[in-house]
């Protein structure tokens, strides 16, 4: 009596756990269902006009293509040889790592400045933020015409410099290859300038008060309390930004392309990777080559990106994750 009555408490144990493990292997169907469903069109999007075309600029770069029809004339690596020997490349190169040096020392300090500035109670603190911001939402190719069309000889820049009496200072702001580079970083930072304050600003405001009070209430003052509490807890902020202004730096086109136009940037000194691609790839019809320029300038920034979020961003990914992988929470 005893024995049976153990084996039936067993049965009805055992039972529900049975019927549990189906219910359990449908959620996770479920889920999976979910996911695929959210993520599957992203997926095939990002596949097909991202990973695809750069597998395709691959294969196109070891032949001499004219753009149209299947790449006949394989040539191998001869593409890569040339870019990696070819001056104005190497130029380019290095105009390239300027702006993006100029543009974290310049634009840094700056952004950090006016969000410590529009932290505070100041009067007239929202019309001081869209100015700021107003640069960034305008379409490159109309801030590269304005800009252009004012920083001619006879524009509006050298116009006012001779009106307030300043014509010793009047130049040739665009052609001229020792002020070029820097009247590009001038309107870079003046065009990017407000995302950089609204992520800053952002960063900031997710501070607590009671970091500041407690820091004012041992006596600090407002410089100290930046220095030993802002600045350290807006450094993943920081970090974010230089990342995002790094790659930006590095592909920057339109702004070069639309004030220098195709052949003065390399007599301006303002050449960069993406303009040599277009200039040596599709202006001159030699699509093979401009799709191996492509692969290069990919790799660069694919090897850049890669360096940086390892040794720069670990910290703040390390810290971000609440549960140690191969570990399960109980």
């Amino acid at each position: 009596m005893t024995t049976t009555t153990t084996e039936a408490r067993a049965g009805a144990t055992t039972a529900p756990a049975r019927a549990g493990r189906p219910n359990r292997a449908r959620t996770d169907w479920l889920k999976r269902a979910e996911i695929i469903l959210l993520a599957g069109p992203a997926i095939v999007m990002f596949v097909g006009f991202v990973i695809f075309p750069v597998f395709m600029a691959a294969y196109y770069g070891f032949f001499r293509w004219r753009g149209f029809g299947p790449p006949t004339d394989f040539i191998g690596l001869q593409n890569y040889v040339t870019i990696l020997t070819d001056g104005l490349f190497l130029s380019a190169l290095q105009h390239n790592a300027f702006i993006v040096v100029m543009s974290l020392v310049l634009q840094g300090p700056i952004a950090i400045g006016f969000a410590l500035l529009l932290n505070q109670q100041v009067k007239g603190r929202s019309i001081i933020r869209v100015l700021i911001f107003v640069p960034y939402v305008i379409a490159e190719v109309i801030v590269g015409t304005g800009w252009g069309l004012m920083l001619q000889t006879t524009g509006a820049v050298n116009d006012f410099l001779g009106k307030i009496g300043l014509e010793g200072l009047q130049q040739d702001w665009i052609a001229n290859p020792k002020i070029a580079i820097w009247t590009l970083m001038v309107i870079i930072s003046w065009k990017y300038i407000g995302f950089a304050v609204i992520l800053m600003l952002a960063g900031m405001q997710g501070i607590p008060d009671e970091l500041y009070e407690a820091a004012a209430v041992d006596g600090a003052s407002y410089w100290q309390i930046q220095r030993s509490i802002t600045l350290p807890l807006l450094g993943p902020t920081i970090r974010i930004w230089a990342f995002l202004s790094i790659i930006g730096s590095l592909q920057l086109f339109d702004l070069v392309y639309i004030i220098w136009g195709q052949y003065v940037a390399d007599t301006a000194g303002t050449s960069t990777m993406a303009t040599y691609m277009v200039r040596e790839g599709r202006l001159t019809g030699n699509y093979g080559y401009g799709n191996a320029v492509a692969v290069v300038i990919f790799l660069i920034s694919l090897v850049i990106a890669l360096t940086y979020q390892r040794f720069v961003l670990r910290r703040d990914t390390d810290g971000a994750l609440t549960e140690k992988p191969g570990k399960e929470t109980t």
